[in-house]
């Protein structure tokens, strides 16, 4: 029996970098370029998607160790939409 599986890989790097976009740009042109060069991954893993989200450390970091940066993220996405209500 054939069966697909999904998979997804989760990794943290730190990047000197300008500012948050320059950051997510130099790891995502390395990755990519690691990917592409990778025959194993390009054809016997098939990957389809590099995702990711620039942060400071400190503040910015996920509290717990069971939050991902996405639902970091959508708290504060939720945060500025309740703002938003608040003041129309």
């Amino acid at each position: 029996m054939i069966f697909k599986v999904h998979w997804i890989i989760d990794g943290v790097a730190e990047i000197d970098a300008e500012n948050k976009n320059d950051a997510e740009k130099k790891i995502q042109n390395d990755l990519e370029e690691y990917v592409k060069n990778s025959d194993r991954l390009m054809n016997h893993f098939i990957a389809q998607s590099i995702q990711g989200t620039a942060y400071l450390p400190g503040t910015d970091e996920p509290k717990k160790s069971g939050d991902s940066i996405s639902d970091s993220s959508k708290k504060e996405d939720n945060k500025s939409q309740d703002e938003d209500k608040n003041n129309s």
